[in-house]
């Protein structure tokens, strides 16, 4: 239609190599004519590339995971790489089809965001781009996380500050705590434990099912009124946030006077809670454009296309990630607290 080569096609197609700009002109109306779309499949074969992250996450149920992965796959499109997104809680056998996916090149690697069962060698022995988000994989696989240690400090200096005499924290199951486990959040309540037990402040660690069990969470918060009726200050996500703030004025007792509330996570749900919570805000920006890079570098060392955007010393510097990226929190002051 065009009058031109094959091979002049594709270089107007791919924008490589030089073409006259009349050439580039025809080819460009011959493609106009035909309703000619370039075929992605072939060219991703051509260049074993597929510009397809996998990002693996507990549920899109949770506020965090929600906002999480908003900011996640804005941040992967400004690198030039669309997000494919698994849920562990609605898809059983997602991990491992993403895996299988990443191994035969059906992506181009993929953003971990859940707890996984595998050791520590399933994922180094992949050998493909894999990026962690706060947890711990094994040697050699970057890891972007928030700072925990930070968070639990700045909830425990509040605390102390503030006068309280018994607190609960909620989280997942305790087994989580354990020795090499591959959660850094647990972090943020060793912390607040040890520093309110060196403060001679009563604390209780409260289990809440694991992060996808959002109704458990809930069941949790309403019941610490009635295992623990002295308690003055309450830590959670934002959910567990939330559900006691709501209860505590079901049952007529005044926030922050006689109950302090701290949400950790920091997202919408922390400031339409009926009162502003407290919280410790994760930096969701932060967090996704240091996992976008990371990935972005890793594909690149693999042997795929580094992303346009950057220039060649800053690729340089990429392409050997430290092993663990730690993103600072904030406490952002709210209505339930003193």
């Amino acid at each position: 239609k065009a009058g031109v080569s094959l091979s002049t096609v594709s270089l107007v197609v791919n924008g490589n190599g030089y073409v006259s700009d009349d050439m580039r002109e025809r080819v460009r109306k011959a493609m106009q004519a035909l309703n000619y779309v370039p075929n992605e499949l072939a060219r991703n074969l051509y260049h074993d590339c597929t510009n397809l992250v996998g990002v693996i996450v507990p549920t899109i149920r949770h506020p965090f995971f929600a906002t999480f992965t908003a900011h996640l796959q804005h941040a992967l499109a400004a690198q030039g790489l669309r997000t494919m997104l698994c849920s562990t809680a609605d898809e059983a056998d997602g991990e491992i089809q993403y895996v299988d996916m990443l191994r035969r090149h059906m992506m181009d690697g993929i953003i971990m965001a859940a707890h996984t069962e595998h050791p520590a060698d399933y994922w180094t022995s992949i050998h493909r781009p894999i990026v962690a988000f706060d947890r711990t994989l094994g040697e050699g696989v970057p890891v972007v996380r928030s700072d925990h240690e930070q968070g639990g400090r700045l909830i425990a200096r509040q605390l102390i500050d503030s006068g309280a005499r018994h607190v609960v924290l909620v989280g997942g199951p305790r087994s989580q705590f354990a020795e090499g486990t591959t959660f850094p959040t647990i972090r943020y309540h060793l912390t607040v434990e040890r520093l309110l037990a060196e403060a001679g402040i009563a604390c209780d660690y409260v289990e809440a099912g694991t992060v996808a069990d959002i109704a458990a969470h809930e069941a949790t918060a309403c019941a610490i009124f009635e295992q623990y009726p002295d308690v003055d200050a309450i830590v959670g996500s934002d959910v567990v946030a939330s559900v006691a703030l709501q209860e505590a004025s079901r049952r007529g007792i005044e926030v922050p006077a006689d109950l302090q509330v701290i949400a950790y996570d920091g997202t919408l749900m922390a400031e339409t809670a009926g009162k502003r919570l407290t919280a410790i805000r994760q930096d969701f920006p932060a967090i996704a454009a240091a996992l976008a890079v990371r990935m972005d570098s890793q594909i690149a060392a693999d042997g795929g296309p580094a992303s346009p955007s950057k220039n060649d010393s800053a690729s340089d510097v990429d392409t050997q990630p430290t092993p663990e990226e730690v993103i600072p929190v904030a406490l952002i002051p709210g209505e339930t607290t003193r």
